[in-house]
């Protein structure tokens, strides 16, 4: 019987799309988690934390293939470096990463953390391969939803994004997975850039809500970046549901449940 896949993340929006395609596909999962879960006939579960760096030898132990998905607004740099070695120890042949677009020219931390990551695995020699994904539909609607609780809704000028389906890059992903290590490949966004003010008027609209946008501007270096697009990938594969789409189907699902 094969190795099992070791996947990191496997509780977020992205892992509980990935695990069923890679189980689905004829392999197991073992899934690292901060909390104690009990095996399933599918997915086995280990305890650790990598940030911490805890737990991470016994999830590697006997794995050919991890699948790292975990991530959060600070760390994922430490939790990589973490990663990588206990992975090159175990003798790992392939990791798979999602990343982020602009990772390693936007001026926040949360990037350059994503951009640390990134050097870790590369400079790991455990061979890889690493997508890097615009943002969720998911994220891109808690950000927008908190934004359009205010009576005049701020939207700053020239912030643009291309948030594409996560269910897409769950595809992607797993098809990277069940590959041969690859490198950087080509980034993956949604179908349509939005700017800021037109993220809010889809939503705003798909709830029936009026709201005033007053436009704000972006300061500093960031803002100069935002200005710049270097958030936006420069050629990307646009796939998945498009913002308007993915509110739609929100729509929808709110509806039937409350039939």
């Amino acid at each position: 019987m094969s190795a099992p896949i070791l996947l990191t993340g496997g509780t977020g929006t992205l892992g509980r799309q990935v695990a069923p395609l890679l189980i689905g596909a004829g392999h197991r999962v073992r899934l690292l988690s901060r909390r104690e879960h009990a095996d399933t006939t599918a997915i086995e579960y280990v305890t650790g934390d990598l940030i911490a760096g805890t737990g991470i030898e016994t999830a590697v132990a006997g794995i050919e293939t991890v699948v790292h998905l975990a991530g959060g607004p600070k760390g994922d740099d430490i939790a990589a470096r973490h990663l990588v070695r206990a992975a090159a120890a175990a003798g790992v042949r392939h990791l798979v990463h999602i990343s982020v677009i602009g990772a390693a020219r936007m001026p926040l931390g949360y990037f350059r953390a994503k951009a640390g990551a990134e050097r870790a695995i590369a400079e790991s020699g455990v061979p890889h391969t690493i997508l890097r994904a615009a943002q969720f539909h998911e994220l891109t609607l808690t950000a927008v939803r908190a934004m359009a609780r205010l009576p005049v809704v701020p939207a700053p000028r020239d912030l643009r994004f291309e948030p594409v389906d996560s269910a897409a890059v769950a595809a992607r992903i797993a098809e990277l997975a069940l590959g041969t290590p690859a490198g950087v490949v080509d980034e993956l966004a949604g179908p349509r850039v939005y700017p800021m003010a037109d993220l809010v008027r889809g939503y705003l609209a798909a709830q029936g809500k009026r709201r005033p946008i007053l436009p704000v501007p972006l300061a500093g270096k960031v803002g100069r970046a935002y200005r710049a697009g270097v958030n936006l990938a420069a050629d990307p594969v646009r796939s998945g549901r498009s913002w308007d789409e993915f509110l739609s189907a929100q729509a929808s699902t709110r509806s039937g449940a409350a039939r």
